[in-house]
């Protein structure tokens, strides 16, 4: 009996997601990282757990990677490494169990994901078509990568979140993933969101798209892994990821967001898509089988 039949279209429908964006170990997954018992990085009450459980993380973590590809080097590692275009959904699984363990799972959980990507980063080093040597356990380098990453999380989650945080949560969230950044090896993370803006603005200076970033950008936006009836969704998901990014970002990228009454439709669909899918992943009534 296939594993969807008897459901409703919410259970269908989230089951579908959460199977996209966790992979077949999802569901096995989710039960150690919320139902083991012991101490945690993070307690119930703490504002990463409020930001990382929304659905704006959607069009946060798109948006996030739109802003990452700007620093040549970490898109230089990611093109030769990451395996982003042969195995796209591998790698978002595997990005977001991490980012569930760190968040919600145990601390020694938490700690052996971190240490073994760390283990994957030491590995990862090389150099730049213009020359440039990197690797990927550069402290600069994961610095930048966590700003863009926290700062693309938090736009998304203060304008699509259903609990958007006040001015003292989104301190008190930048200063709870400065605990994950420094395990991963960022020296000095940003534990407030006024750092958090002036570590980006220190960075401009290195920001440039290469063609690699510009192919990610192309990949990500307008040719998805998707099938047909997911991609009229996806592209409004992407247009408000688009729309999220700081203001100097998309000309980088040789984007245009919108503007005026067509800003304002795209943010509308923003909000409806993230409605939709916190309803659809929404803890079922009953449990799946």
């Amino acid at each position: 009996m296939p594993a969807t039949e008897g459901l409703t279209l919410r259970e269908r429908l989230g089951s579908t997601l959460f199977s996209r964006v966790a992979g077949p170990s999802g569901p096995a997954n989710r039960a150690r990282i919320h139902n083991t018992p012991g101490p945690r990085w993070f307690g119930p009450d703490r504002p990463i757990r409020t930001v990382h459980g929304d659905a704006s993380m959607f069009i946060g973590g798109l948006s996030a990677l739109l802003l990452q590809s700007l620093h040549p080097l970490a898109m230089a590692a990611v093109a030769a490494h990451s395996g982003f275009r042969g195995d796209p959904w591998g790698r978002l699984q595997r990005t977001s169990t991490f980012l569930a363990v760190t968040t919600y799972g145990t601390a020694q959980d938490a700690q052996d994901a971190v240490e073994r990507v760390r283990a994957v980063h030491e590995r990862i080093r090389g150099t730049t078509a213009a020359g440039e040597p990197y690797r990927a356990a550069d402290p600069h380098l994961l610095g930048w990568v966590h700003a863009a990453e926290v700062d693309s999380f938090l736009r998304a989650h203060q304008r699509f979140g259903a609990q958007p945080l006040d001015a003292a949560g989104c301190d008190a969230y930048v200063a709870d993933t400065a605990r994950v950044a420094t395990a991963l090896g960022v020296v000095d993370p940003p534990r407030d969101r006024a750092a958090l803006t002036a570590l980006l603005t220190r960075y401009r200076p290195e920001l440039r798209a290469t063609p690699e970033a510009l192919d990610a950008a192309r990949f990500i936006l307008r040719h998805p892994p998707l099938p047909w009836p997911a991609r009229a969704p996806y592209a409004l998901l992407a247009a408000n990821a688009v729309n999220l990014l700081p203001p100097w970002a998309p000309a980088l990228l040789g984007l245009r967001p919108a503007t005026g009454p067509g800003a304002t439709c795209v943010r509308l669909s923003g909000h409806a898509l993230t409605r939709t899918i916190r309803w659809a992943m929404a803890p079922p009534s009953r449990p799946l089988r």
